[in-house]
């Protein structure tokens, strides 16, 4: 049995300097049970907490690490650019070598605003599809997490669902009031909020891909239908790309599906690790963007040449041959095979994937497209899987409503070693 005494000893300190010990709720480890584990490093594939114990990591920081722990070009980078300065509150090229990376790569953008978070992106983006509409309305999707954004904020997904709750305290109602909650996967829903609320809406905010309340793969065809009404109706059409933005290929979900949105929210990867955001769209509707418009966003930190650097160095790997085809296949490997043995033994667990993200769904579902198909009774089975995975050294975020993700640095070995696991584990579980 894995010994974690100073992990343990750790998170009663930070009890006493943080809210729920932590700086993010989900890292609480509430779903799962047991004190969070502190870890102390990590390279490629695996990590090693303060008690010396290692792990295979498919949270990779939930995201970010596209490339895996300390890549050493990434590492290079940023040593780099912060022996030159860390922050400078200015223009730096860096900012332009990452935005000339991103759009030269991306049909479906012309210009882009570096902020320092997926939050503060999806915030701005909303603010700017409502200064280029006038209009004040927002459509979103119970089981899409676009960051804490008050109103935004409405029967989210993620951390919330793993609390427990619907929605939070501290928002004003009238707030929420401007938001419109609708089911994923239903355009009749979609249709009739339209004609209730005609000319009032301003944007449809989707993840393309919604990647935090499970992985709620859409049909293509009900993405599509949103352009189509956004077109229509003259409504901004936002995909927040903060998970799936250049990790199911360069272009994301946007050119994984051929969908034009009008805005896209980016995160994570362009970062390289560190903490970074991004929105962008056509040059037409980023010129109403401050100093350009009259729809201010500013940022200290914004383009800070740390991030900027690593996220050049990252997106750069991500740009050589067969990248994208070389993660998925390897899910696909790892995916594949825990699912057969699992369908072998007859258990009510699946694996869904798509590119290089997975999900573990408890359940005889062959698909899985609304929160509402996820039956919480069933998430609970997900607490004793984590921890029978941690003792044999798989790393997964310690929530059922969360994805996992493959990097480039997960080895053969690594995957074969966490099949193994997995086929224990769930032994384990439905034993």
């Amino acid at each position: 049995m894995m010994i974690r005494n100073k992990s343990n000893e750790a998170f009663e300190i930070a009890k006493a300097l943080f809210p729920g010990g932590v700086n993010s709720p989900v890292r609480a480890f509430k779903s799962v049970g047991g004190s969070p584990i502190f870890f102390d490093r990590g390279k490629g594939s695996h990590v090693w907490d303060i008690d010396g114990n290692e792990y295979i990591d498919y949270c990779c920081s939930w995201g970010p690490l596209i490339l895996g722990h300390a890549n050493d070009n990434v590492v290079d980078a940023i040593g780099h650019a912060v022996a030159k300065g860390s922050s400078f509150g200015a223009p730096t090229l860096l900012e332009n070598e990452l935005a000339t990376l991103i759009l030269s790569h991306h049909r479906f953008i012309e210009k882009i605003r570096f902020v320092s978070s997926g939050t503060e992106a999806a915030m701005s983006a909303i603010r700017l599809a409502r200064g280029y509409t006038g209009r004040d309305k927002i459509i979103k999707f119970e089981g899409c997490y676009h960051g804490h954004v008050d109103s935004l904020l409405v029967k989210a997904g993620s951390g919330l669902a793993t609390l427990g709750t619907s929605d939070s305290a501290g928002i004003p109602e009238s707030y929420a009031k401007e938001t419109i909650v609708l089911p994923l996967n239903d355009i009749e829903a979609v249709e009739n909020a339209i004609q209730t609320y005609k000319n009032q809406i301003a944007v449809i905010a989707i993840e393309p891909i919604p990647a935090n309340n499970g992985l709620l793969i859409q049909d293509v065809q009900f993405l599509r239908d949103l352009r189509t009404i956004c077109t229509r109706e003259g409504i901004v059409l936002l995909f927040d790309e903060v998970i799936s933005g250049f990790r199911v290929g360069f272009e994301g979900a946007a050119g994984y599906y051929g969908i034009q949105p009008d805005v896209m929210a980016f995160g994570k990867i362009i970062g390289g690790g560190m903490p970074v955001g991004a929105y962008a769209s056509s040059a037409e509707i980023m010129s109403k963007v401050a100093p350009d418009g009259p729809v201010y966003q500013a940022g200290t930190l914004s383009g800070n040449p740390v991030a900027m650097a690593a996220g050049i160095a990252q997106l750069k790997a991500c740009l050589e041959p067969g990248f994208y085809d070389n993660l998925k296949s390897k899910t696909d490997f790892l995916v594949s095979a825990i699912n057969t043995f699992a369908q072998e033994k007859e258990y009510a667990f699946k694996i869904f994937s798509v590119g290089s993200i997975f999900w573990l769904s408890f359940g005889f579902a062959e698909s899985v497209r609304s929160m509402r198909e996820i039956n919480a009774e069933e998430v609970k089975r997900f607490a004793p899987l984590h921890a029978a995975l941690l003792e044999q050294g798989v790393y997964l975020g310690p929530s059922g409503y969360e994805v996992g993700f493959v990097s480039a640095a997960h080895s053969m070995e690594d995957l074969a070693k966490t099949i193994e696991a997995f086929k224990s584990a769930l032994q384990t579980v439905f034993a």
